[in-house]
């Protein structure tokens, strides 16, 4: 019998993987998002964390971005 388990599939560099994998361990277990880690640069999550995560990284981005000062 075949289990089928709808996601989102995500490829990504080492570091995004890492910061992805501590947002979710971060997370209560009733609210972990990380269905399989395929291997260090693919995740499979739930689709419903999508925008989450978007929205998580970009925010991180921006706060690692160097602003030049004026």
């Amino acid at each position: 019998m075949v289990n089928a388990i709808k996601g989102v599939f995500i490829t990504c560099d080492i570091p995004m993987a890492q910061f992805i994998v501590n947002m979710n361990n971060s997370m209560p277990s009733s609210q972990k998002f990380i269905i399989h880690v395929l291997d260090s640069t693919h995740l499979f999550v739930q689709p419903q964390v999508e925008q989450m995560i978007r929205s998580a990284i970009a925010e991180f981005r921006d706060q690692n971005s160097y602003e030049k000062p004026t």
